[in-house]
């Protein structure tokens, strides 16, 4: 689908309803598409109307990125913050489209992000809580950097948050996805890390964890 801001895949709901479906918008990881995560598709609750977007810059010699990391610099490897901002501006953009454009619930939305994608998913849903119901984090962190949170800690009342990770993530280690339940905590989301003995990736029991937490969330 390219008449939106991003490429993208949909799934629509599975369900007959007199309402609006809910959006699920799955966000992949650095140097991923969104072929990756759209795998789950057929396997998550079927109220959802599911769409997985291409992040807008691609690699060589394939995959995309939502922001460049810079893996050889001589101060160390860093991501690229400004692209990074641009990125949550693009997602939080393409959401109101995708609900224009397929007549969706605008008050139910739930971003599941991987990686980078999980980063951006922290940064937009606690950018413009507004926007997002629920959020699935998976194998990221909160990048403080390119995330403004409100100071009226009740924009955040109605979010829910699923947190996970591995134990051996040789990408992403565990210890910075450890701090996410306290610097949520201090808005005022309750969450918790959910962590597996995996590395960075999405183990089975990860998988069956988030989708019983998505229908209890629905």
């Amino acid at each position: 689908m390219h008449n939106l801001s991003l490429e993208h895949l949909i799934q629509k709901t599975r369900i007959e309803s007199d309402s609006k479906p809910p959006l699920l918008l799955l966000l992949h990881g650095y140097g991923s598409n969104e072929q990756d995560l759209f795998s789950f598709a057929p396997e998550l609750p079927e109220k959802y109307f599911v769409i997985s977007a291409k992040a807008p810059l691609p690699m060589q010699p394939y995959g995309n990125a939502w922001y460049t990391i810079h893996w050889d610099s001589t101060d160390g490897k860093w991501s690229d913050d400004d692209e990074a901002i641009a990125a949550r501006e693009l997602i939080s953009k393409f959401i109101d489209e995708a609900i224009t454009e397929y007549d969706l619930d605008a008050t139910n939305v739930t971003l599941l992000g991987f990686s980078q994608g999980c980063i951006l998913s922290y940064s937009v849903a606690l950018t413009y809580p507004e926007k997002i119901k629920n959020l699935i984090g998976l194998s990221g962190y909160v990048n403080e950097a390119i995330t403004e949170p409100k100071t009226d800690l009740s924009a955040y009342e109605h979010l829910s948050v699923f947190s996970s990770h591995g134990t051996v993530d040789q990408v992403i280690p565990v210890d910075a996805a450890r701090k996410i339940p306290a610097y949520l905590a201090d808005l005022n989301i309750e969450a918790k890390l959910n962590e597996y003995p995996v590395g960075h990736g999405v183990a089975p029991q990860n998988f069956y964890d988030l989708k019983d937490w998505l229908v209890k969330h629905a």
